[in-house]
């Protein structure tokens, strides 16, 4: 720790700074201050804090000038804190132990054996394909500890740049500056109808044989939507819709109890009630990658698990 030279002192009754001022000047004296209220002996607190006793005894008298208050009342070397020195120390030691706590668990979490990755990755994804990838990586891993967030990829991305979130597996694969973005896989979408629908007796469609179909989809901002959009505008329709969900098994309700059809990824278990329909034309599919923040330094169990999914580049899915 270093003595914070500053010429401007601050009392209870200043008006030109504020209270982030006052933190930031006092802040770095406090362990000192911990350090002589435990002992109270300068020499003997600078002795175990392994700092000059000058240094010391001039951060002391420098944290009362700045507070305006006196803390310790002095006998030689040897002092003892005043009624303000006490009230002052329980809210340090306060500090301090926040502070000691924070530091353990931020260097837990980096621990490359033990440590933690905040991991994203859509509903589509969560009762099959992200199981199995945390089940393999754990094989060569497994004490790693994950945070998991299911959500859709709007949200995720904005996860990852506010600094909660250090991987996502997303659909579309994001295309922005500030992020780095991998493609891993392809997934191919299935029209799902009713099923006593009058196209539920065949196996392959042209969607634009479904141009006249209601369809459910999720709302506007997920990455299915926009790519069901996408499709059947190459199919030469816009999609009439008549029930926006946010989750695609919900969509799959819709459409077993007739009220649309909807494009949608495989389901991890067959649902009753619907016939899922390969589409010849145009092109189905939606791609899944992941992606990060560029240039956010990752810990060693982050950079572990994003090896381990570069690795699993073509076969990410379960086939």
């Amino acid at each position: 720790m270093h003595e914070q030279r500053s010429e401007a002192h601050l009392s209870p009754s200043s008006d030109t700074e504020d209270n982030a001022d006052m933190a930031r000047l006092l802040a770095p004296r406090l362990a000192y201050f911990a350090g002589v209220a435990r002992t109270e002996h300068v020499t003997r607190a600078a002795q175990e804090m392994g700092v000059p006793q000058s240094t010391l005894s001039r951060a002391m008298v420098r944290l009362e000038k700045d507070l305006g208050v006196d803390l310790f009342a002095r006998r030689g070397r040897t002092v003892s804190l005043t009624p303000a020195g006490r009230t002052f120390l329980g809210s340090v030691e306060r500090a301090l132990g926040e502070i000691e706590r924070a530091a353990d668990e931020v260097r837990a979490d980096a621990d490359p054996a033990t440590g933690k990755v905040a991991f994203g990755f859509l509903h589509t994804m969560g009762s099959e394909t992200v199981p199995e990838l945390i089940r393999a990586f754990r094989a060569d891993h497994p004490r790693v500890r994950f945070s998991l967030v299911q959500t859709y990829g709007e949200a995720m991305l904005e996860r990852l740049r506010s600094g909660e979130l250090d991987l996502c597996l997303t659909s579309p694969v994001p295309d922005a500056p500030d992020l780095v973005a991998r493609r891993l896989d392809e997934q191919k979408l299935r029209l799902v109808v009713p099923a006593d629908h009058r196209l539920a007796a065949r196996k392959r469609i042209r969607l634009a044989e479904a141009a006249d179909e209601t369809f459910v989809t999720l709302e506007p901002g997920y990455g299915l939507r926009r790519i069901t959009d996408a499709v059947c505008g190459e199919a030469g329709f816009k999609p009439r819709v008549a029930f926006e969900g946010e989750e695609a098994e919900t969509l799959r309700g819709l459409v077993a109890a007739g009220l649309g059809v909807a494009l949608l990824p495989p389901p991890a278990f067959a649902r009753p009630g619907v016939v899922e329909l390969t589409v010849t034309a145009p092109r189905a599919v939606r791609e899944i990658g992941v992606a990060w923040l560029d240039g956010h330094p990752d810990t060693p169990p982050v950079a572990a698990f994003k090896r381990f999914l570069l690795s699993r580049r073509g076969h990410l899915l379960p086939d």
